[in-house]
């Protein structure tokens, strides 16, 4: 089984070419390590291999293994799964980084918790009905509630376009995800994982979400 530190460098390479053939510096783009369902010991083995960027699915599932992680300085943590506004208190606690919000309740929700939190606004650039995600045409609202509230600070927008092996397919998604950021002026862009995040890269990505490619495959939980 290959290291993490070996898979890395792999991925960072792979990252370094998609980001030359668009003329773009690998210095804008910020990987962060999705680490859902692996224990606390694989995000430990990702910090000492120079990852600083964790991604968590379930504030449930973090909260049990974060009191393992409180020693890993420069460490952030942001969660990409869906946030049910009943766990923003929770969630507010435990991440620096909020990448799902997906509606003007919940950024009002979070902005009362009354933690300082980075925020990406998550939209729906898929027709499947397990994705989250907001529509478009509800952007202006939820822009409008962040950018309001002055426990959040809008960074982006974040997407999960239909999975497909073949990377061409998330193209589109990837491209009017770019489009509606520069609409409201923002210029960080959350979209991209393991199968299709060279793609990403080269439709404008900051920040690529990366976990089988490191860390391998998941043992499904029990």
């Amino acid at each position: 089984m290959e290291s993490v530190g070996s898979a890395l460098e792999r991925v960072r390479e792979r990252m370094a070419k998609a980001a030359a053939r668009s003329g773009r510096s690998l210095d804008e783009i910020t990987l962060l390590g999705v680490t859902k369902i692996f224990p606390a010991a694989v995000v430990r083995a990702g910090y000492e291999a120079g990852l600083r960027e964790f991604g968590e699915n379930y504030v449930q599932e973090f909260e049990s293994k974060s009191a393992e992680l409180g020693d890993l300085p420069g460490a952030r943590f942001h969660l990409i799964g869906h946030l049910q506004s009943n766990k923003t208190r929770k969630a507010a606690e435990l991440f620096q980084v909020i990448q799902s919000v997906d509606s003007a309740k919940l950024a009002r929700r979070l902005n009362e918790a009354g933690s300082k939190l980075d925020i990406y606004i998550e939209v729906k650039t898929s027709d499947e009905t397990s994705k989250s995600g907001a529509d478009e045409t509800d952007l202006p609202a939820i822009v409008d509630a962040v950018r309001a509230s002055s426990n959040l600070s809008l960074l982006g927008l974040m997407t999960v376009p239909q999975w497909s092996e073949d990377a061409e397919q998330s193209r589109p998604a990837f491209a009017h995800l770019r489009e509606l950021a520069g609409r409201y002026g923002l210029s960080k862009l959350s979209m991209g994982m393991s199968n299709d995040f060279e793609v990403a890269i080269e439709e404008g990505a900051t920040l690529i979400r990366v976990g089988t490619a490191i860390f391998g495959r998941r043992a499904k939980p029990a």
